[in-house]
């Protein structure tokens, strides 16, 4: 049986969560802050990188464990 590693999951449904929120200020700072638009943007970008690499290795383990 093909555990999921459901904490894993749950990181990355904050990184998600985070970047919505980053995002949602850098759309909002757009003009009348670039500065912390830019940074916003930026730690969006981190976020989303976490959570991409929190999904690829639950589906790589998942994988790994269905072929055993």
């Amino acid at each position: 049986m093909t555990q999921i590693d459901v904490n894993q999951l749950n990181q990355a449904k904050a990184n998600v969560t985070l970047t919505q929120e980053l995002l949602t200020k850098a759309i909002e700072k757009a003009n009348s802050d670039p500065t912390l638009s830019q940074e916003a943007i930026k730690q969006a970008s981190n976020e989303i990188s976490s959570a991409l690499t929190a999904v690829t290795q639950v589906q790589k383990a998942s994988q790994a464990q269905s072929t055993e």
